[in-house]
């Protein structure tokens, strides 16, 4: 007998199987296929920028030197005159650069001095007007005519005319005036006022050291030494001036603080100041204010700050110097003493 082994593949029995054709695809465009989805950005801990266009970043600015501009010669002999300022940038080219030349504007021997200058001190006018003079061509030099600036002379050596007069040095004159009120310290005066020079009878051409406002009395110098005139004024010397300060109202205690200490003015702070009360009641204060500043108005305006009016103002000593017997518009010649005294205080 043949035996039959039973594999598990039958056939199967009934209807066959129909295989389905594929749809047709629809006519036209075709469908865009997905996009890939990109993968999560990690968030950074910084803070997010904000949308938009980035804001450009601002170009550096060319860096900016300052240097002396040559002026021409005056003439032989002469030194310049000044220099002006001109701005070179710090990125140019090296031969577009202008060359570093020293600045000269006093010669360097220290016996000359500036012809306009020499002129005035001999009392033949104001720097100004000499200077005008100088080049109207009036001025001689050695028998030269000078018409033009700057000029060096040294006034021990050179002969100097004007007009063909001769110039002589004047004696050095020094005075210490008790100004009045509605006197002006001034040399020329436009509106006719009465000046502080008419109250001395002097023929040298003298001039105010410093200046007292018209409502302030009290002591001023006035000489034709115009070397000692500029370090008097100068803030670098810093010479004590010694006032009595009349006030309206009680000042208190913090007021008097706030003015020993500085108080704040539109040049800056003042420096600080020693007071002394001399007399308070309700009705007014006086106190002496010794300084060592000279700013415009300074008394009265420091006194203001605090909340209070100056009733009367009197300058009594410039350093050492007081006006002690001089009675109000008159004068003294200051003695050798007080002119050395004055000296050594401007001495660098």
């Amino acid at each position: 007998m043949v035996q039959v082994m039973n594999t598990g593949k039958t056939k199967q029995k009934g209807r066959p199987k129909i295989k389905q054709k594929p749809r047709p695809k629809p006519r036209g465009k075709a469908a865009p296929k997905p996009r890939p989805k990109a993968a999560p950005k990690a968030r950074s801990t910084a803070a997010s920028k904000p949308r938009g266009k980035a804001a450009p970043k601002p170009r550096p600015k060319p860096t900016i030197m300052i240097r002396p501009k040559p002026m021409p010669r005056a003439g032989r002999g002469s030194a310049h005159a000044g220099h002006g300022i001109s701005a070179v940038r710090h990125d140019a080219p090296v031969w577009k650069r202008r060359p570093k030349r020293p600045i000269r504007t006093e010669p360097s021997d220290p016996t000359r001095q500036r012809l306009q200058k020499v002129l005035a001190s001999a009392g033949v006018d104001s720097r100004r007007n000499c200077e005008q003079l100088i080049l109207d061509g009036n001025v001689t030099v050695n028998g030269i005519v000078v018409d033009k600036l700057p000029v060096f002379v040294d006034p021990k050596v050179d002969v100097i005319a004007i007009d063909g007069k001769r110039i002589s040095r004047p004696k050095k004159v020094y005075y210490l005036l008790n100004k009045p009120t509605h006197v002006i310290c001034t040399n020329s005066d436009p509106l006719g006022r009465r000046r502080a020079i008419d109250l001395i009878d002097s023929s040298a051409r003298i001039f105010c050291v410093g200046r007292l406002d018209a409502d302030t009395t009290g002591a001023i110098i006035l000489t034709n030494d115009s070397e000692l005139t500029n370090r008097l004024t100068h803030p670098r010397y810093e010479l004590p001036k010694t006032y009595e300060v009349r006030i309206k109202g009680r000042v208190d205690g913090a007021g008097i603080e706030k003015l020993k200490k500085g108080i704040w003015l539109a040049e800056g702070r003042t420096l600080p100041a020693v007071i002394k009360v001399l007399k308070r009641n309700n009705a007014g204060t006086t106190l002496q204010v010794i300084i060592r500043q000279g700013l415009n108005r300074q008394i009265r305006r420091v006194i203001a700050r605090i909340g209070y009016r100056v009733k009367a103002l009197k300058r009594s000593r410039i350093g050492d110097i007081s006006i002690k017997g001089v009675p109000l518009g008159g004068y003294k010649t200051l003695s050798k003493g007080q002119i050395e005294y004055l000296k050594k205080q401007t001495v660098t």
